[in-house]
């Protein structure tokens, strides 16, 4: 798009290049809440009945295009003056006889054709995070007896199963989807009616407006409606927090793939350009780097809202669209890569038992051996200490245990079958799949585990399809409420 070389500074340097970033974005929203508005101000009975059908038309005219901008040569503000002038042009009547504008402002159009922008874009994110949920839970069930070491600190720690660290990580994308429900929720709220800032004296029925464009009420307060950006920051913030989840449980895969524990899917991959040898799991380095710039933007908009006044501000609110819609964009597309990884998740070459004891993993559990014996915790936790520093636990005797104990509690003894019970416990880490705690790795523990998460899923992805579908009956119901004005 080519400028008039006789733009001013401003012109050139702001208005233009919002324009081409902000224009195909909202204009068709312009359109749809314009729509709407007409039909109140018809009903209302403050535009004469024949100025209201003609409108309409117009504005089913410029629904039915591809949106057509004109270009900006500067002889109009932005993309709301661009519609207002297409709008004359459709009615085939001069921009000075249009009475779009009447009992609304540029303050509460933007502040509700932004919500609906972002209320369409949250429902899309929190159904690719339902779907990378699904596939989370899926494979956990798949792998709940695949025996693994966790970590904690990158240091071996204790025995555990794929299933479980993955059924861990649905819970936590479960409640972020539950987030996005109540995002999307409070984007629901109408801010249509507030005007500039104050309302109007008109009779006007902003709740007639909400309905049409499938908000769920509307704002208590005007002032509220077009200086408030709680809602901006909301998926803001959401998007980093529900990105930052899933890019730690990105990293974990990223030492599964380099250990050999699951198996890199080819379509994830790509090849060096010099070693044969090499796949690249390239795919989970951008998963990575999208979080990165998904907290980059939500503290971009944090930062411009902090710096506003509470009062209607393009700083707090239009300034920082591009940067939420490009967040929701990217959420949005990181939980699709991140649902394709966990679908495709394949179990490769497990750590072996052997492997699993030498790194002390089972201590925990032996300590435990000797605390239900009547040892005391600390005296249990430092005899295991100093007996795993000492060789691999398959090669302790009773005797050996005997004598670690006596050297931190002189005098102490332990009956024999204790001492054969620890040796034992420390070496099966296998025996952590039977173990019976409702939120541990135990394999029957984590398929109802799985039976829990998956019912709390299954709700907040039917509320998330119930306002998807709110917001497509709505525009059933405008469309039908157009036609009857203009029949009638």
């Amino acid at each position: 798009m080519k400028e008039s070389t006789v733009l001013t500074t401003y012109q050139q340097n702001h208005l233009a290049p919002t324009y081409r970033l902000h224009g195909e974005m909202l204009y068709p929203r312009i359109v749809e809440a314009s729509r709407a508005h007409v039909v109140m101000l018809g009903e209302a009975g403050l535009v004469p009945a024949d100025e209201v059908s003609a409108m309409l038309r117009g504005l089913d005219r410029l629904q039915a295009e591809a949106p057509d901008l004109p270009v900006y040569d500067g002889s109009f503000e932005d993309v709301y003056f661009a519609f207002e002038r297409r709008l004359a042009e459709a009615m085939e009547v001069p921009r000075s006889e249009l009475s779009v504008q009447l009992a609304r402002s540029r303050n509460d159009l933007d502040a509700a054709i932004f919500r609906m922008i972002l209320r369409d874009q949250l429902c899309e994110v929190g159904q690719a995070a339902v779907a990378a949920a699904r596939a989370a839970l899926d494979a956990a069930g798949r792998t709940r007896e695949a025996l693994i070491i966790a970590m904690t600190h990158r240091r071996p720690a204790q025995p555990t199963s794929i299933g479980h660290v993955l059924a861990g990580y649905a819970e936590a994308l479960i409640g972020e989807i539950e987030a996005y429900d109540g995002a999307i929720e409070t984007l629901q709220r109408s801010p249509l009616g507030a005007c500039a800032i104050a309302g109007t004296d008109l009779p006007i029925r902003p709740e007639r407006v909400a309905e049409l464009l499938g908000f769920s009420g509307r704002l208590v307060n005007s002032y509220e409606a077009v200086a408030g950006a709680d809602h901006l920051m909301q998926p803001a913030l959401l998007n980093a927090r529900a990105l930052a989840t899933g890019s730690r449980l990105v990293r974990v895969l990223q030492d599964w793939m380099s250990w050999r524990w699951i198996v890199t899917q080819a379509e994830f991959c790509q090849g060096s350009s010099i070693m044969p040898q090499k796949r690249n799991p390239v795919v989970l380095e951008h998963l990575v780097s999208m979080t990165g710039m998904t907290v980059a933007d939500s503290m971009s908009v944090l930062s411009n809202v902090s710096t506003a006044w509470w009062e209607d501000s393009n700083n707090a609110t239009t300034d920082v669209q591009v940067r939420l819609w490009e967040s929701n964009d990217r959420s949005r597309r990181f939980f699709v890569l991140l649902e394709a990884l966990l679908r495709t998740l394949e179990v490769g070459q497990l750590p072996s038992t052997d492997e699993i004891v030498a790194a002390g993993t089972t201590t925990t559990a032996a300590a435990d051996v000797l605390s239900r014996a009547g040892v005391p915790f600390r005296v249990a936790h430092a005899t295991m200490s100093a007996l795993v520093d000492r060789g691999d636990p398959r090669e302790w005797t009773a005797a050996d245990v005997q004598a670690a104990l006596v050297e931190r509690a002189p005098g102490l003894v332990v009956d024999g079958g204790v001492l054969d019970a620890v040796i034992d416990v420390a070496s099966h880490p296998e025996r952590v799949l039977d173990r019976a705690q409702d939120d541990g790795p135990g394999a029957a523990a984590v398929a109802a585990q799985l039976d829990r998460l998956g019912e709390r899923l299954a709700s907040a992805a039917a509320r998330l399809d119930e306002r998807a579908a709110q917001i497509e009956a709505a525009a059933s119901r405008l469309g039908e409420a157009t036609r009857a004005v203009v029949r009638s």
